[in-house]
This record gives structure tokens, C-alpha cells and sequence, in this order.
């Protein structure tokens, strides 16, 4: 049951668009975990660059950070 949360700064993403990376994202998951489309779930949330260190960095990446499977190229 792979569920997918994406926090990016904010876009002007029509909803094609965000369609499009919502189905490229669960052909990637399904192509390596093998799994059902009806299993996957995806959340696409804006989060402004002035609240990133504070919703983001410091309660989600800086935790995690020895055992992220890709860590980020910044620091906060």
C-alpha cells in the first residue's frame, strides 16, 4: 500500500500537469514495487519556501537524514 506525499515549493501547475506527474510517479512505483494502481495513493501539497524549514526540514529530512535513501544538496 505505497502512499506518495510530495511537498514542493509552490507551482502554477494546471491539473493536466499534476495528473501527468501523479501517473508518472505510480508507473514508477508500480514498475519496482510491484504494485497494484488500486493500492497506491498520492498527496501533492505546496508548501511556500518560507514555511519549508519549518514544516518540512526540521520535523520530516533533518530526522531522517541518516537513512534517506536520497538526501538533499542543502542544509537548514
Amino acid at each position: 500500500m505505497p502512499h506518495i506525499d510530495i511537498k514542493y515549493f509552490p507551482r502554477d501547475l494546471s491539473e493536466a500537469q499534476k495528473q501527468s506527474l501523479v501517473d508518472d510517479l505510480c508507473d514508477v512505483i508500480k514498475k519496482h514495487l510491484h504494485s497494484a494502481d488500486s493500492a497506491l495513493s498520492v498527496a501533492l501539497n505546496e508548501v511556500a519556501p518560507e514555511r519549508w524549514q519549518t514544516d518540512v526540514y526540521d520535523p520530516l529530512i533533518r530526522p531522517s537524514l541518516e537513512t534517506l535513501a536520497k538526501k538533499p544538496g542543502y542544509t537548514l
